[in-house]
């Protein structure tokens, strides 16, 4: 009696996990399959047709399911398998791959985006060498842009220089020509991960003047020392994926995620949170840690922090970065 109880347990649980495995690899040959028309679509339904007739008639139960766990593995070895690459037909604002070099205090930019735009799809394209001085980095800023649903924003860092140089870096997906995001193909490998690495004149104004979002500012605490190895955590990722290119995914590997494995590079410790997931609310997370300006009441600061009608009221201005900081809490000596 309490073996057929256990049995009879084994596979309440085994039974859904069979189902999620089947349908997860169908989504993924459906979705990552031959781009032959029809022919991915085709597989994927062979592929839950194949594994339910296993399941159907093949006997005892046992061997049925373990001929379906190595269909699973397979199909998961296959889709690691996948490679990414750096030599696709990018549309133009992606197109350009960014690498730098340190020396000494100089740090060297190649392929900086500074776009000029007069709407989303419509712009001259500048892409520049930039060189900073790593002495006068005094911080790093986050931005959040939000399109929609106040859950989900899209966050940017950016780092502030005493000379009033700002250098922001956008984690992204890199698209092809023609292809749009897809939240659901976000979780599959249809994108590579994009740095983009801009003026804050490109990738915030693109934002909150031609996109319609809202966008929110707001200044990290966190000593220069610190602030320039956050950096240079992402200077040598950027170099990497100029060489190895990596595969963006919408759970593990997106442009909130990324940061925090950045901020776990140079500040192991920090306790995993919800709200990496649903990033609108990382503002609250940083004023409960300390990590944002404590000084104001949270909603205060959270309207202080909204920089939307300023950087539509700046717009081309050669001094965007200081016109949507101005009365910005929180502001560094």
């Amino acid at each position: 009696m309490v073996a057929r109880a256990g049995r009879i347990v084994v596979w309440i649980l085994l039974t859904p996990l069979l189902a999620l495995g089947i349908l997860w690899s169908a989504a993924a040959l459906w979705i990552d399959g031959p781009a032959a028309r029809g022919l991915a679509g085709a597989l994927a339904a062979g592929f839950v047709l194949g594994n339910l007739g296993i399941l159907w008639w093949v006997r005892p139960m046992r061997r049925a399911v373990l001929v379906v766990l190595l269909l699973l593995v397979a199909a998961r070895a296959w889709w690691f398998a996948i490679p990414p690459r750096n030599d696709r037909d990018w549309y133009p604002d992606v197109a350009q791959l960014t690498t730098a070099t340190v020396a000494g205090n100089r740090l060297t930019v190649r392929n900086v985006r500074n776009f000029d735009y007069r709407s989303e799809t419509d712009y001259t394209e500048r892409w520049e060498t930039r060189t900073y001085d790593l002495d006068q980095l005094r911080g790093v800023d986050l931005f959040l842009s939000f399109w929609g649903p106040t859950e989900i924003a899209h966050t940017i860092a950016s780092w502030e220089f005493a000379d009033g140089q700002h250098l922001a870096v956008s984690i992204e997906t890199r698209k092809e020509k023609g292809e749009e995001y897809s939240a659901v193909r976000g979780f599959f490998r249809q994108y590579e991960v994009y740095y983009v690495v801009a003026d804050e004149r490109d990738v915030v104004r693109l934002r909150t003047n031609y996109r319609g979002e809202q966008a929110f500012l707001y200044r990290i605490r966190m000593p220069p020392e610190r602030a320039r190895a956050l950096l240079l955590s992402y200077v040598a990722e950027i170099n990497r994926l100029a060489e190895h290119p990596r595969w963006y995914h919408a759970l593990t590997h997106n442009c909130t995620t990324t940061i925090r494995h950045h901020m776990q590079e140079v500040a192991p410790g920090r306790p995993w949170d919800w709200r990496f997931l649903a990033n609108g609310h990382l503002p609250e997370l940083g004023y409960e840690r300390g990590t944002i300006d404590t000084s104001l009441p949270f909603a205060e600061l959270q309207r202080r922090s909204d920089i939307t009608a300023r950087a539509k009221a700046a717009d081309q201005d050669p001094a965007f970065s200081a016109r949507i900081r101005d009365g910005l809490p929180g502001a560094r000596r």
